[in-house]
């Protein structure tokens, strides 16, 4: 693994590939907002400086000093999400893990919308040249291209993706000066006095808060994304990108203006482009907007890999294409994203459809976080005034979003809801059968057994299974093993080996963990390992089990020379084999309703998920996988009466 620290240092690398990883979403907001805001509504003052003054304080308030100065701060060895938020707390308050799991269903859901809009908006503006375009296919066509290259790693596509977003930023921010130059009135609408005005004087105007909200989706992601760029490289990325939104929207303002009293017709950011650039510029915005994408899709990758350790998700693959800090790959979600995506393209055929499913769930995300970092602000400064007006202010803001967006629910909003609710589903299902075999699964004392083991692997009458046994155990406790294991040694098929090994994993909170523990239970022949993993550490525990078994070696604690006396003379190493249990829902259960539906869908989902011995990077050549059913409430038979013959 790399430095962990590497990507905590402020380098121009960093910043470029931190505006093509998270800045898509909300750099491209531009494209849409105002014309958003004003939608069929003559355009007037009132609309145009309130909705940008909306529009400023939103950045300011939400992005800026919510995320980018308070967020950010809530990070874990630089790793960052909602998820991660939770892990910082969980010890002194588990119950958060309900709004934990609702922000996580919600900002996956978007990451199945974000795309779709952002790629459509793009190509419908190639409208203006051909109006007959076919888009769906190509829509459909771009977004499999993106995702497909996601399995080259964040790393590569930021920095694919960097350098193209430097000159968007920098087309926003020109552009935005130059006709703010022109109209410079229109710097007044900084004025706070605006916003309120056109909230609650303009007639229906809180429901623009709808659109206004539009301007700050990405702000979540930004954090979710925290660990493939680094803090410093986000804050400083981030006073450049705002400069640069804020003066493009002054500059549609100022624009708008200059069409007072008329009906919107065209989009107001191609209309501040001077005619001889428009071409250009809608090469450059097309480009840029399916760049938006990206941002949720790295997201969903770290959101998943922390759900995976919080026992959230099911233990699905996790690829780390390079050695960059942070850099994540997960194709099963890949793949569900885009097949959700697809299936958005599909539905909603038209961007300006989508709109009303976009920002739904986002929301729900954003109050979540505040909850959690409410309470983590109070762990960290125990000042409840303090964090009283935070959660007031915020709760406040991001309720007024959550409404405004509601009026969208019946054109097409229900789409996200929906898409998260099924989510949060599968995450309810994993946590509740997770507690489930864990408060039913047997521990037993192995010191209680070790004369046994003495025995066993001293019979000769028993013919030997392997020199080196490796049972994989769940017990958190060295002392301890499943009775499981026991039972499976002694009783299921007698397994005489030499040396007996128990190996114990542990995810850490922490990213990047790599500890190991070893206890010689019996003069050597039996051993406990137990390792202590972060949780962006790839599981490779036959690589890992090898490293430590020479480290013994070489040390005189352990001789894994084959105990057969014309191998022994030989000194040829003694084969090892690991057994890994993997559990299955008995017949033999009488379960509640409830929870039986929870763990015949929990087994169901299994099936189509890692196997143990995947999930821990076993050779499968040497993994000996037993079936053990899990009886969680046996059914009570009938009594039975003997009729003799």
């Amino acid at each position: 693994m790399s430095n962990p620290t590497k990507t905590n240092a402020v380098s121009t690398a960093g910043v470029l590939i931190s505006l093509g990883i998270i800045y898509g979403d909300i750099g491209t907001s531009p494209l849409y907002v105002m014309k958003a805001i004003l939608g069929d509504a003559p355009i007037s003052k009132v609309l145009v400086y309130g909705g940008i003054s909306c529009v400023f304080w939103t950045l300011m308030l939400q992005t800026t000093i919510k995320y980018v100065w308070l967020t950010l701060q809530a990070d874990n060895k630089g790793e960052g999400g909602i998820l991660t938020l939770f892990t910082l707390i969980r010890r002194r308050a588990p119950w958060l893990i309900v709004p934990a799991m609702i922000g996580a269903a919600a900002l996956l859901a978007d990451g199945i919308i974000t795309p779709p809009i952002s790629v459509s908006s793009a190509i419908e503006g190639l409208r203006i040249l051909n109006p007959d375009i076919p888009t769906v296919p190509i829509v459909i066509t771009i977004l499999t291209l993106i995702f497909l290259m996601q399995s080259f790693g964040t790393e590569i596509v930021g920095k694919t993706f960097g350098p193209v977003m430097l000159v968007w930023f920098t087309m926003l921010g020109s552009l935005g000066v130059l006709s703010v130059a022109a109209h410079p009135e229109i710097l007044q609408a900084v004025n706070p006095y605006y916003a309120y005005d056109l909230l609650v004087n303009y007639p229906e105007g809180f429901w623009v808060l709808g659109a206004v909200f539009l301007c700050t989706t990405g702000a979540e992601s930004l954090y979710s994304d925290m660990g493939h760029c680094g803090r410093p490289n986000i804050r400083l990325s981030w006073g450049f990108v705002k400069l640069c939104l804020l003066l493009n929207y002054f500059g549609q303002g100022a624009w708008l203006m200059t069409k007072e009293g008329s009906i919107l017709r065209e989009n107001p950011f191609y209309g501040i482009m001077p005619s001889w650039f428009l071409m250009i510029g809608i090469a450059i915005a097309t480009i840029a907007a399916i760049i938006a994408c990206q941002a949720l899709i790295t997201g969903s990758f770290t959101l998943i890999s922390e759900a995976i350790r919080l026992n959230l998700w099911p233990r699905v693959k996790l690829v780390y294409p390079t050695n960059q800090k942070g850099q994540l790959y997960v194709p099963s979600i890949n793949w569900l994203l885009w097949l959700g995506c697809v299936g958005a393209v599909l539905y909603f055929r038209e961007s300006e459809h989508m709109e009303a499913a976009y920002g739904m769930a986002i929301t729900m995300s954003m109050l979540s976080t505040t909850t959690l970092m409410s309470y983590y602000l109070f762990t960290r400064y125990k000042s409840w005034v303090a964090v009283s007006l935070f959660l007031l202010v915020y709760l406040s803001i991001e309720s007024s979003f959550l409404v405004a967006n509601l009026s969208k629910f019946t054109q097409g909003g229900w789409v996200s809801l929906v898409i998260a609710t099924l989510l949060l589903t599968v995450m309810y299902i994993w946590i509740k059968a997770f507690n489930i075999k864990r408060s039913l699964t047997e521990y037993v004392r192995l010191k209680d057994f070790l004369p046994a083991l003495k025995e066993l692997s001293a019979d000769d009458t028993i013919p030997k299974y392997t020199t080196h046994l490796v049972f994989m155990t769940s017990a958190p406790k060295p002392r301890d093993v499943e009775s499981k294991v026991i039972y499976s040694i002694f009783q299921k098929r007698p397994k005489r080996a030499d040396i007996y090994w128990f190996v114990h994993v542990e995810t850490t909170d922490e990213p990047y963990t790599t500890e190991y523990k070893v206890k010689k239970l019996d003069a050597g022949d039996v051993i406990r390992i137990d390792f202590k993993l972060g949780f962006r550490v790839e599981q490779r525990i036959n690589l890992f089990f090898r490293k430590v078994v020479e480290e013994l070696v070489a040390n005189g604690e352990v001789d894994i020379t084959s105990r057969y006396d014309s191998l022994s003379k030989q000194n040829v190493i003694g084969d090892f084999r690991f057994v890994v249990l993997e559990k299955f829902l008995s017949y033999e259960n009488d379960l509640p309703f409830l929870n039986r539906v929870i763990m015949e869908w929990y087994f169901n989902i299994k099936k189509y998920t890692s196997s143990e011995s995947k999930w821990f990077g076993l050779d499968t050549s040497s993994v000996k996988v037993e079936k053990v059913p899990l009886v969680i409430r046996p059914v009570e038979l009938p009594q039975l009466k003997r009729v003799m013959a």
